[in-house]
């Protein structure tokens, strides 16, 4: 029992040190998140029969400690509303595919609502499970920036608890609340993540309503504006997802929002219930879908978003959009100035002499060498002109 107290002491002194180095939080800040992580580290590792029985339970709260002080410090550093935004996305991707419009056509926007909803229910389930395992009153709230980020990092870790099923199988936690969710729908007013961090009970007993929401969500864009290079990305995912939707590839939008949360593919196998050679066929043909979306349906905006617009050179240095020019014949370099004029494409055919399919491709084909010299010449690496 001494060299457990001995140990917890130990990760307690590395935890709130870091915190200390790493954050703006007061001493008594760090030292109450330190308290409650070490003391999590130490009640995980006496717990667990593989990890008193491999002999190195030293070892294993150390790794757990820093595990869990890097997940903290990342949504620390990513600030109140962008690690919302993180959270929220991590956890929508897991459970996308098993929440699903009852009785409708499934489409993306209907889907994302029910995500929406489940996800604020999850996140007052997951705090009363932090003020439960933390042994906090019924009445907390994290309210400074470091609290925020250690309920955000622990809800995270609590929907992806892996929960043993009969058959020696398991699931993680939110799957299982996401698959209940979506079979009995229950109407209730959804909670707010700002909810948590910004008060309000967890018994229900003050009115919450939908106009309260509201001036919160309004409140939080006032207070920390959303960045430009933000709403470019949600913008690219939005029409990203409409395009896959629109052309019956709902399989590949699966996997497109799993890849969002870069999941690693034995993960996203799980998750889709596929097998490795099925998923290698789903990531080929989201691959084609990816580059006919990126260089044709909506080259302008995903280059925008990529900062290789036309206004910079197709994201070349100076020494390769020369190169690159040179390699143009006549006619693919009055289209490249076509372009710079922000012309349409039937002005542009119409200046070229051909039809406007034949003008798409034309392009089509210099982004894409533009592309290649930006992937393969950027990073030594080369790329032939077979490719």
């Amino acid at each position: 029992m001494g060299d457990i107290c001995q140990g917890v002491e130990a990760i307690f002194q590395l935890l709130f040190d870091e915190l200390k180095l790493s954050t703006n939080a007061s001493e008594q800040n760090c030292l109450d998140v330190a308290t409650r992580l070490s003391q999590e580290v130490a009640r995980i590792c006496a717990e667990s029969k593989r990890i008193q029985a491999s002999g190195e339970v030293d070892t294993w709260a150390t790794a757990l400690a820093r595990h869990r002080l890097q997940q903290c410090l990342h949504y620390y550093k990513l600030g109140s509303k962008r690690g919302r935004v993180e959270l929220h996305s991590t956890l929508s991707a897991i459970v996308y595919r098993y929440i699903t419009p009852p009785q409708t056509q499934s489409s993306y926007q209907a889907r994302l609502t029910l995500i929406e909803d489940f996800l604020q229910s999850f996140y007052m389930e997951a705090l009363n499970a932090f003020r439960r395992e933390t042994q906090l009153p019924a009445t907390y709230q994290p309210r400074t920036l470091l609290q925020l980020a250690e309920y955000m990092a622990f809800s995270e870790r609590y929907g992806k608890r892996r929960i043993p099923l009969p058959g020696r199988r398991n699931q993680q936690l939110i799957i299982l609340r996401a698959q209940t969710f979506s079979q009995q729908q229950p109407i209730e007013t959804p909670v707010d993540i700002e909810r948590a961090a910004d008060g309000g009970s967890a018994d229900g007993d003050s009115p919450w309503n939908a106009a309260s929401m509201q001036q919160v969500r309004e409140q939080m864009v006032a207070q920390e504006p959303e960045q430009p290079e933000d709403s470019l990305r949600q913008a690219v995912v939005a029409e990203l997802m409409t395009y896959l939707e629109e052309r019956k590839q709902t399989d590949c939008a699966d996997y497109f929002a799993l890849r969002l949360q870069d999941l690693p593919a034995n993960e996203i196998e799980v998750i889709l219930g596929l097998t490795p050679r099925q998923r290698d066929y789903l990531q080929q043909r989201f691959k084609y879908h990816l580059i006919r979306f990126a260089l044709s349906h909506r080259w302008e905006l995903v280059h925008q978003w990529l900062e290789a617009d036309l206004e910079r050179n197709l994201g070349l240095t100076l020494q390769q959009w020369q190169s690159f020019q040179e390699q143009l014949d006549p006619q693919q370099l009055e289209l490249l100035q076509l372009k710079r004029k922000r012309l349409t494409d039937a002005a542009i055919a119409q200046a070229l002499g051909c039809t406007i399919t034949q003008a798409r491709k034309q392009w089509f084909k210099l982004l894409e060498q533009a592309w290649e010299i930006r992937n393969y010449l950027v990073s030594g690496q080369g790329a032939s002109s077979d490719e």
